[in-house]
């Protein structure tokens, strides 16, 4: 087996981690010829790395466990060494994870200020070679390296502690003060199998690999939106694994995904050998100035998004004048539209592309990049170019000194700014996606005269619009019929931030409303019902609380991809274990970040916090490791935050919501590593392992320009935890959490108020929609194991048979376990389902995907894209 392992965080995983996570499936190199005897080492082997597994969290399955019985010993032990490599470092588990206090939880301190009072008495009033200034001992006080400073082993406990008690900084590890530290004895502990779990699948050879690999290359090439960072990331190993630059059949006529078409033009151009065949591949693809803009951004190392601004790399000749040739192809007004959007990058790109140097054979490019830089015209021969090629474009004025180009977005804010629906709407029609962005605002502009007209241009501009607009549009008019109290916006970034302003806008009348929403359900219906129809489809009950995904953009990478907003019960355990690693790098310098969780009640009132400063809260309800306050390499820093879910609800605490803060400012992406997540734990904490990789349930990457980050919101008294991924912008240093309770009550009950409102379209609702636009049959799988079936009635409409899904108008009984079912929406793939189906399961499970196409939640958006 040849694998790449990813060993740091934020590294790119390689081809066999990248397949491994998408489709839980390992590849193995062709067994000998002859048929191998399994040895009795051999079969010992297999049984020592099922155990491995199950430690994780993984289990083999049957076909995979025979295959590796037809393997070598040397392969086997290749194999199973990379196979667990891979997967410790998705779990973070290749990491030291010793917290402060080695004996947490049992050893944290009760007292955290007369901890904080012992070690500033150590720090200011003791002296070498005197008595301790704390218990007056002598002969115990010790300078440890490589900080000095004195410390006393009667006062200090070096078998507890992992630092310098002083400071809290990583010491030398083979400093007398750190003695051994004897761990707890584990035998009897429960230790239930993780939510997560997932069964591997023998994928195949390698040449089934890289099959493989193509298919999950076409999926992320079909979806419409921005991918996630760790999409991204896979998008990039699967073009090199995948991609052929000198035969181009893999490379779909169109790309939805504007940043995705980006990442592989620039791809296929990386390499100037192959220009004459990628070219005509390359410009074909480009239909909009801005598809010319990223696709420089990203040749030039810089951002699709382009949310910041890129220093743009010198351009070859032949690419240059093949961008500023399909630049000239495009409809003049429309380019300088886009690239007014992105005038700065506009012009610094330009300096690259000399459009002037051929203004005679590409006009209109020139044109366009002159009205963006508002040349002057003189009577050269440049000018007198522009000013002909004016006059062929409608548009254009040279009666000025400058170009002029009457511009679209102009026009549509001057007439809805003076409330003329009549001339805003032909305007709006011509991009009907920007209609239904502005829906409620063109709705409340037109008020009850002219309601029915733009309800009109709905239901001729839905059509034609990318389905994550229909369905941001859905979600945000449904709840438009009552007076809200906050407004949530998600501004485009490098990170997710939200921010959050009072709604101050009136309600929209029901009627109108209630046209709105039918518009847009039944576009998303007879979308879906364009699909391959099938005769059972099962939806999961459990579904109704997770989010359609939107803003990918900004998601952070995770073992479990959870849209944000998400709401999920908590796994069954008696505690929640919150974790923190992170390791400094040459830029950052020492480095100290604070694993904290803030307390609140119903109202949202701050009544506690658990962090550096209160180490403990409410006895043992939340209890923290210790303040780690560096995390140099190779070992890096770790912190722990245990909480007892029935000891907090008995404290008072509904909501608690977790952080991470950089105490010093340091933003995340300056570190080597930085990563977090929640474990399970079913024993009691005081036993087992500080960090068992069988119980994470989530790990994530701290990343981007963020100084602070919320990951999760927790209903301690509804066991429920609201996957947030948000973060927040905070200056200065010294951060603690109470300084933001405030800031952390209003981001916890805005979003929980967003997300419980019906503003974001569920995966549930999304599930629905799909499967009775495609199914005979539709089952609905409950939470207790309980199950009711639906069946299409003749006569019965697509939006009434939508409707009735959920409710008590069920019919008769479906039994699953004789049912071949094709199509499924599922929390976890613990079901059988037939050859060839469909399936989404946010815990795949059991699922093989050789049998099954596992479909993520973007694949149920990118789905429903318009003819």
């Amino acid at each position: 087996m040849t694998t790449t392992t990813t060993t740091t965080t934020g590294a790119r995983r390689g081809l066999a981690a990248t397949l491994l996570s998408r489709r839980g499936a390992v590849y193995l190199t062709a067994p000998a010829p002859l048929p191998v005897t399994s040895s009795p080492d051999s079969l010992a082997g297999i049984t020592l790395l099922e155990a491995d597994l199950l430690e994780r969290g993984f289990l083999l399955s049957n076909g995979l466990r025979q295959a590796l019985t037809r393997h070598t010993d040397t392969q086997l032990a290749v194999t199973g060494r990379a196979l667990l490599a891979d997967i410790d470092a998705a779990l973070g588990a290749d990491r030291d994870h010793t917290p402060l206090f080695r004996s947490f939880p049992a050893s944290t301190p009760t007292d955290t200020l007369a901890l904080y009072v012992d070690r500033v008495l150590s720090v200011l009033l003791q002296t070498p070679e005197q008595p301790c200034v704390l218990c007056s001992s002598n002969a115990t006080v010790h300078a440890v390296a490589p900080c000095a400073h004195l410390v006393c082993t009667s006062c200090f406990d070096g078998a507890d502690l992992s630092a310098c008690p002083i400071c809290q900084r990583h010491i030398d590890a083979d400093d007398p003060f750190l003695r051994p530290h004897h761990h707890r004895p584990t035998a009897g502990a429960h230790r239930a199998l993780p939510d997560r779990l997932r069964i591997l699948t023998h994928g195949g050879d390698l040449a089934d690999r890289t099959a493989d690999a193509t298919a999950e290359l076409t999926v992320l090439l079909s979806r419409t939106g921005a991918l996630s960072p760790q999409d991204t990331d896979d998008l990039a190993t699967l073009l090199d694994a995948a991609g052929d630059r000198t035969d181009l059949q893999w490379l779909p006529e169109t790309i939805p995904g504007r940043e995705t078409k980006a990442r592989v033009l620039a791809w296929l151009l990386d390499e100037p050998t192959h220009y004459p065949t990628v070219l005509p591949a390359v410009t074909a693809r480009l239909t909009t100035a801005t598809d010319i803009l990223r696709l420089e951004a990203v040749r030039s190392g810089g951002d699709a998004g382009l949310v910041t601004l890129t220093r743009f790399t010198a351009i070859p000749r032949p690419l240059r004048r093949a961008l500023l040739q399909a630049l000239d192809q495009l409809d003049v007004t429309l380019a300088a539209e886009d690239m007014r959007r992105h005038t700065q990058a506009w012009k610094h790109l330009a300096e690259r592309l000399h459009p002037f140097e051929y203004a005679t054979r590409y006009p209109q490019a020139a044109l366009a990049i002159a009205a963006l830089r508002k040349t002057t015209l003189t009577d050269d021969l440049l000018s007198r170019t522009l000013k002909a090629t004016a006059r062929r474009v409608p548009a254009a004025s040279t009666n000025r000194p400058k170009v002029a180009l009457a511009l679209w977005s102009s026009r549509v804010e001057t007439a809805l700014a003076e409330a003329d629906v009549a001339r805003a709407l032909p305007l709006l029609a011509q991009r009907p996606g920007e209609l239904l962005r502005r829906l409620d605002h063109v709705l409340r502009t037109a008020g009850d005269d002219h309601a029915q007209r733009v309800l009109d241009a709905l239901e001729y501009a839905a059509p034609r619009v990318a389905p994550a607009v229909v369905l941001s549009a859905l979600g945000e008019i449904r709840t438009r019929t009552r007076k809200g109290t906050k407004r949530v916006f998600f501004p485009k970034g490098g990170n997710a931030r939200a921010h959050i302003a009072a709604d101050e806008r009136a309600p929209l009348p029901g009627a109108v409303v209630d046209r709105a929403v039918s518009i847009l359900t039944g576009e998303i219906l007879r979308r879906a019902g364009r699909l391959t129809p099938v005769d059972t489809a099962v939806i999961d009950a459990g579904l109704d609380g997770v989010i359609a995904p939107f803003a990918e953009r900004t998601a952070s990478r995770a073992l479990v991809t959870l849209p944000r907003g998400s709401e999920l019960p908590l796994p069954d355990g008696r505690t929640v274990r919150l974790f923190l690693h992170w390791m400094e790098s040459a830029d950052s310098g020492t480095t100290d970040l604070d694993l904290s969780a803030a307390m609140f009640s119903d109202a949202w009132e701050h009544i506690g916090t658990c962090d550096y400063t209160r180490l403990r809260f409410a006895g043992s309800a939340a209890v923290h490791s210790g303040d780690l306050q560096s995390a140099p390499a190779p070992r890096g820093a770790n912190e722990y935050v245990d909480l007892d879910l029935d000891q907090l609800a008995a404290a008072g605490v509904r909501y608690l919501v977790a952080a991470v803060f950089s105490y010093n400012n340091v933003p995340f992406d300056q570190l080597a590593e930085a990563f977090a997540g929640f474990m399970a734990r079913d024993e009691d904490g005081n036993t087992g392992a500080v960090f068992d990789p069988r119980k994470v349930e989530q790990r994530f990457d701290l990343t981007g320009q963020a100084r602070a980050s919320v990951p999760l919101l927790i209903d301690v008294q509804g066991r429920t935890m609201r996957w947030l991924d948000i973060v927040r912008g905070v200056t200065g240093t010294h951060h603690a959490v109470h300084r933001h309770a405030h800031d952390l009550a209003n981001l916890g009950e805005g979003l929980t108020g967003l997300f419980t409102s019906g503003a974001r379209v569920g995966l549930g609702e999304l599930a629905t929609w799909q499967a009775t636009a495609r199914a005979t049959n539709v089952v609905i799988r409950h939470l207790d194991g309980s199950t009711t079936a639906y069946q299409r009635r003749p006569e019965e409409t697509t939006a009434d048979f939508a409707a009735r899904v959920g409710t008590p108008h069920a019919d008769q009984h479906v039994d699953l376990d004789v049912t071949d079912v094709h199509l499924a929406y599922l929390l976890r793939g613990d079901l059988t389902l037939a050859a060839g189906s469909e399936a989404y399961a946010l815990h795949p499970a059991g699922l093989d995907a050789r049998q099954v196409r596992l479909l993520g939640a973007s694949d149920l958006i990118s789905a429903l894209i318009p003819h």
